[in-house]
């Protein structure tokens, strides 16, 4: 077997190199070989009838790691196909009906040689060896690639597909064209790239309450640009849970959830310092991001370090939560007088903290100070046709 470690296993189409293997008296282990003529026989000089090949070609060198082996033999059949990795194991492969094909049916390794030591009797009842090597592809950098929701993860209806690189990719287009969002409900979607290391889909509007989502990113062998190759494919299973999304309009001070389009809950909030742009709860459609029963907070430009809330949803990168202050008591659902966090007593956060999922939409309004859009979180943060512009294809 391959010594290749998958997540998700794709046949993906790759090139081939076609080496006729010559068929000479010479017995050179080349892929030919003559006989002796017994007598009434052929002369010894005559050749077998049996021609063999192979893909990848003996002696080729950085073979695509996508591209079956496949042994080819006329006016014969195999009798044996062996073709090992290294190590010495066999990769595995089956023949056609007539054993006239041998084809693998492993992918192959990042820099490896593998070995033929395979014969052929032709119709003429002599025997062909073919025997040699081949090399594949040796990248110069092994990229890790993640995508995210997990596996089996239930999450909201604003939940964006990411797909991360740990180097920049430059085939841009080809990456995209190799990742594929299955629906069981048809939603129109589509990929956004956020950076050279990061592709994210999302969906035009919100999920559908209960999609399940498949995701596939057949990448493994293929250039993403520079000799740069991801380490395998990837993918996930995740459910869309049921539709709920968080309103604040920050002067009411007040933030509502709504379940299935209904009010479900409101809660007096305190949110950012109005006087203050810089500690404004920005403006925009976020989601949440994580929930944490307890988060430490620092700003050291606020003369703040080591503060510790409970029941903490982050709903941005620029560093918004909606968490318990019971400190703040006295100005929660009167004024906004926070860092731009959203400030919930203590009952109230637990409640919210939970009913929410990871990728419930958090949709802001009111306030001075616009959406950070140069976050990696920022997918619902500009209109539909900029999110498309952002697509390589």
């Amino acid at each position: 077997m391959i010594d290749r470690r998958t997540v998700v296993k794709a046949a993906l189409a790759g090139s081939a190199a076609v080496l006729a293997a010559a068929c000479s008296g010479g017995g050179d282990g080349s892929g030919g070989s003559g006989g002796r003529a017994d007598g009434g026989g052929p002369s010894a000089s005559a050749q077998p009838l049996a021609k063999v090949t192979a893909e990848p070609a003996v002696d080729a060198k950085d073979v695509s790691v996508l591209q079956p082996i496949t042994l080819k033999v006329t006016d014969g059949s195999w009798t044996d196909v062996k073709v090992t990795n290294p190590e010495g194991r066999t990769v595995d492969g089956e023949f056609n009906g007539d054993r006239t094909v041998w084809t693998s049916k492993d992918e192959l390794g990042y820099g490896r040689t593998y070995t033929y030591a395979a014969t052929a009797t032709g119709t003429d009842g002599r025997p062909v060896p073919l025997s040699g090597t081949f090399s594949t592809v040796n990248p110069a950098q092994q990229v890790r690639v993640t995508v995210n929701p997990a596996d089996n993860a239930d999450v909201g209806v604003a939940m964006p597909i990411s797909v991360k690189f740990t180097a920049d990719v430059k085939n841009k287009a080809a990456v995209e064209a190799a990742l594929r969002v299955e629906t069981s409900t048809a939603v129109e979607g589509a990929w956004g790239w956020l950076s050279a290391r990061q592709v994210d889909w999302r969906p035009k509007e919100y999920w559908p309450a209960g999609t399940q989502v498949k995701v596939t990113a057949n990448l493994y062998g293929m250039d993403l640009g520079g000799g740069a190759y991801p380490r395998a494919d990837v993918g996930t299973r995740f459910r869309i849970g049921r539709n709920q999304v968080v309103r604040i309009h920050t002067p009411d001070h007040v933030m509502n959830v709504y379940r299935e389009g209904s009010l479900y809950r409101s809660y007096p909030c305190s949110n950012g310092l109005d006087s203050d742009v810089d500690r404004n709860t920005p403006n925009g459609v976020f989601i949440i991001m994580s929930r944490e029963p307890h988060a430490i907070f620092d700003n050291a430009r606020y003369g703040y370090t080591n503060v510790n809330k409970k029941w903490a949803c982050r709903f941005s990168n620029h560093g918004e939560f909606i968490h318990e202050n019971q400190d703040n008591a006295a100005a929660i659902g009167r004024i906004n007088n926070s860092h731009g966090c959203v400030n919930l007593l203590e009952a109230d956060a637990k409640n919210y903290f939970d009913s929410a999922l990871v990728g419930d939409p958090v949709e802001v309004s009111g306030s001075r100070l616009p959406g950070p859009i140069h976050s990696d979180v920022m997918d619902w943060l500009v209109d539909w046709p900029v999110w498309k512009a952002k697509s390589a294809r």
